[in-house]
């Protein structure tokens, strides 16, 4: 990974982070309606995998998805005006957090059926395989996901078809309240893999390096048609489940434990240590916290959309 690729990486994780940031302070204020799962603490799994993708490649994404839309490019005026119901968001104010999409990046939607994403993700590694396309689909999944049946069901038929997908479990070490040692009986969550007949690996999901490392091994034997991988990343939420969950099942300490190895913080004393100037780094900060204020500005200049429009959204 060069310098300059890695700065843009950086950036891309600081616009994740700052993005999430003020979306919890915006429902905070009463300008969000429903509710938010936030993506902070996970930066680097989302940078990591969308950033060795390639145009016409495409994502699932899951109901903590905001990170997956920026990574893969999305507008952040755009997913704030989306996120505020406006008709100037991404879905014109009908998707939402969770429901938020990217069509012409590749982003199929986040989803608030929990594994939801998967099928739609293997479904699209089907079309690629049919069609003859050299694309490759990523079906991003939290930890509880794969105790679903329709993932169960996704990873069975992709390894007997030999589909070129990657299947990503984002292990942030809790379904909702659950601890993942409480709802599986194996270590790894990429031990599964086994059982279907392909490739699975755990990797840190906190290192952007491993994570791309991985993402760029899975992705390229996709690719070449070699069929799919099952990689688990093992990272940590830093908030709580969703907007309205304190998160007071995890033990004392836990947090900070985690914080101590920051995704972002990793990749920032990896640029220093190449030569990368403490003011440069400060620059691209900038640059990203003021692209999210003007995403803000954006959004909530937007009109909301008119009801008049629900139905021709829902009747094709």
């Amino acid at each position: 990974m060069t310098t300059d690729v890695l700065l843009e990486r950086f950036k891309t994780m600081l616009l994740m982070r700052r993005f999430d940031e003020t979306v919890d302070r915006l429902y905070a204020a009463g300008k969000l309606y429903g509710t938010i799962h936030l993506y902070i603490g996970q930066e680097a799994v989302g940078a990591g995998i969308c950033g060795e993708l390639v145009h016409g490649d495409v994502i699932a994404s899951t109901h903590r998805g905001h990170g997956h839309n920026v990574a893969m490019g999305s507008d952040p005026g755009a997913m704030m005006a989306e996120l505020l119901g406006r008709a100037t968001g991404l879905c014109h104010g009908f998707g939402g957090s969770m429901h938020i999409a990217d069509q012409k990046l590749g982003n199929l939607g986040a989803n608030g059926i929990v594994g939801g994403g998967v099928p739609l993700a293997t479904g699209a590694a089907l079309s690629f395989k049919i069609r003859e396309l050299p694309h490759v689909a990523v079906s991003f999944m939290g930890d509880g996901a794969p105790n679903e049946g329709c993932v169960h069901e996704s990873l069975n038929i992709a390894a007997i078809w030999n589909l070129p997908i990657v299947f990503v479990i984002e292990n942030n070490q809790y379904g909702m309240s659950a601890p993942v040692k409480d709802t599986y009986a194996i270590e790894r969550l990429s031990e599964r893999a086994s059982a279907y007949g392909m490739p699975g690996e755990s990797v840190d999901g906190q290192d952007l390096f491993m994570v791309a490392d991985a993402a760029r091994r899975a992705i390229a034997r996709a690719r070449s048609g070699s069929g799919p991988t099952l990689l688990e990343m093992v990272t940590y939420r830093y908030k709580g489940h969703s907007r309205n969950d304190p998160a007071r099942y995890r033990p004392a300490g836990e947090l900070d434990a985690w914080k101590a190895r920051d995704p972002i913080e990793i990749v920032r004393t990896r640029l220093l240590q190449d030569g990368v100037a403490e003011a440069r780094l400060a620059e691209i900060t900038a640059e990203a916290d003021a692209a999210i204020s003007a995403a803000v500005a954006f959004g909530e200049a937007g009109p909301f959309p008119d009801p008049e429009d629900v139905l021709p959204k829902v009747y094709a």
